[in-house]
């Protein structure tokens, strides 16, 4: 069969709603085995279970409803209500912000959103920050993500006097993620050091009676919007989490949440020639022999759409990286996400991709109008940027596949916030048919919780090696000398506390020949 006729029949177009997936060039059976028809008719029921509220998350004892918040009829009465309660509360709230009702405490308009979280509380409001931000945007956004202070400082001094006209959004379920927390602080201190009154320009999103929420209350912020248990990180931008910093930025939120509702509609369909999500779960399953045995590329021919890989980092990796499936059998899944975009990429890494390791495949992200109007010619055929950007993808495509390497293709109309939401609808629902037809938890994550574990009991250690350094530290310690004192099995782990008290200015560091002689003293 030709590539042409191939790519007849593996072209799954949804013309309604200017979406188009081709996964030709994957080399996929024409026809699955009875094992994996099985395995599809499986996740089809799961699918069903899910939308249903049933218990998806068993690990956690949890339903997942993050289908519910772009269609809150098929949310039991009590979720659905409370769905709709939100929007209205944060459609309420970015209104009186943009209209100068609600204000800064110098009586002027807010004109900067500062946004606190980390994971998918930040992940997805940067997406959608980068790829739907009106030229004219009201406000402008900022991020705090990690707890590294020399990147706060950095954005602290990006805002300058701005602080005054700062709204301040922290996003925590729990109100007791580490990163959060010490950003807020942070903040907090940061609007202190400049005579700024701090929770009048905070608003939290957070769990009913979390310790964010009791914080904020006890501290008088303006307000803040409610977050749910059925609700993950990762899933969460449909929620306050994503659709608060896009209200205030202009960004149109009924639109964004009809792209995921249209997309989920199609998705439902128990169907796979015409269910684009389970077709995408199918081709990762193929190539990876439901293992995990190649690396997802993804090349969005869109600057707007860049952020797309590391999104897909968290929502992909933090699913299906998983030890144990749903019997607790060891299977360590997975699949690796990396990208950036093109035509960035021809001068990247495509080079291996075409000529390295065929350790991967590449799904393509093309947007076929990226301008309003007509361009300039570029060259003596007449040539336009975008026909130029077209030529690099569909050339890194043929090159791809002439030297065996597997690739796919979406296709968006345009990039609005209709399609925005469609497209993450879209890779939402592939994740959940991938964990059934390979039978994992999609929705927990053992592996970050036994990160946070092993960060608090490091961080206890640092506090006695500090503790006893100021005691006795004048005279000049080695990490086994210290590990010894305090009874520490393991010097390598003392020597970075003492290395990284050094690097902070607490005590000073000199260098021997290796590292065990290296002498720390205050």
């Amino acid at each position: 069969m030709s590539n042409w006729q191939t790519f007849q029949q593996s072209l799954l177009r949804y013309p309604e709603l200017g979406f188009a997936l081709d996964t030709s060039r994957m080399d996929a059976p024409g026809s699955w085995s009875p094992e994996m028809q099985a395995k599809v008719e499986r996740a089809f029921a799961d699918r069903a279970a899910t939308e249903a509220g049933e218990i998806m998350n068993p690990d956690e004892g949890r339903a997942v409803g993050h289908y519910w918040l772009r269609n809150p009829d098929l949310a039991p009465e009590a979720e659905g209500k409370w769905i709709r309660e939100v929007v209205d509360q944060v459609k309420q709230i970015s209104r009186q912000v943009l209209a100068g009702e609600i204000q800064a405490p110098n009586g002027n308009s807010f004109r900067h959103v500062l946004l606190v979280g980390i994971g998918g509380s930040a992940l997805g409001p940067q997406l959608v920050s980068k790829a739907l931000l009106p030229p004219n945007a009201p406000v402008d956004i900022h991020f705090l993500d990690n707890t590294d202070p020399g990147g706060m400082d950095f954005v602290f001094e990006q805002l300058g006097a701005g602080l005054a006209e700062t709204l301040v959004i922290v996003i925590s379920k729990s109100g007791g993620t580490a990163e959060t927390r010490n950003g807020m602080l942070e903040t907090e201190a940061a609007f202190a050091a400049r005579g700024l009154d701090f929770p009048r320009q905070a608003i939290a999103v957070t769990g009913e009676g979390s310790k964010l929420g009791k914080y904020a209350e006890e501290n008088g912020w303006i307000t803040q919007v409610p977050m749910s248990d059925w609700i993950g990180g990762r899933t969460s931008i449909m929620s306050a989490v994503g659709l608060l910093p896009a209200a205030l930025l202009g960004i149109d939120i009924d639109e964004f949440l009809a792209g995921a509702k249209a997309m989920d509609e199609k998705t439902r369909v128990d169907d796979v020639d015409s269910n684009a999500a389970m077709q995408l779960a199918l081709m990762w399953h193929h190539a990876g022999d439901g293992a995990g045995k190649k690396d997802m590329v993804i090349l969005p021919y869109s600057d707007r759409l860049d952020l797309m890989s590391k999104y897909l980092q968290q929502l992909v990796m933090e699913s299906l990286g998983k030890e144990l499936d749903l019997d607790g059998k060891v299977v360590n899944q997975g699949i690796a996400v990396y990208g950036n975009k093109g035509s960035t990429d021809q001068h990247a890494y495509v080079q291996q991709l075409r000529d390295g390791l065929a350790n991967f495949f590449v799904t393509f992200i093309e947007v076929r109008s990226t301008r309003k109007g007509q361009s300039m010619g570029m060259d003596e055929l007449g040539s336009t940027a975008e026909d130029y950007l077209q030529g690099f993808l569909r050339g890194t495509r043929s090159a791809l596949y002439e030297s065996g390497r597997h690739s796919m293709t979406i296709s968006l109309d345009q990039i609005n916030a209709f399609s925005v939401g469609m497209l993450i609808a879209l890779y939402e629902r592939a994740v959940s048919f991938y964990a059934s037809l390979v039978n994992i938890n999609a929705y927990h994550q053992p592996g970050v919780e036994a990160g946070k574990k092993a960060a608090g009991t490091f961080l206890d250690l640092l506090a006695r090696v500090k503790g006893h350094l100021a005691e006795t530290g004048s005279s000049g310690v080695t990490a086994e000398q210290m590990a010894s004192n305090l009874g520490e099995g393991d010097p390598e782990v003392v020597y970075h506390c003492l290395n990284h008290l050094a690097g902070n200015g607490f005590c000073s560091r000199e260098e021997g020949a290796t590292a065990g002689e290296d002498v720390f003293r205050c």
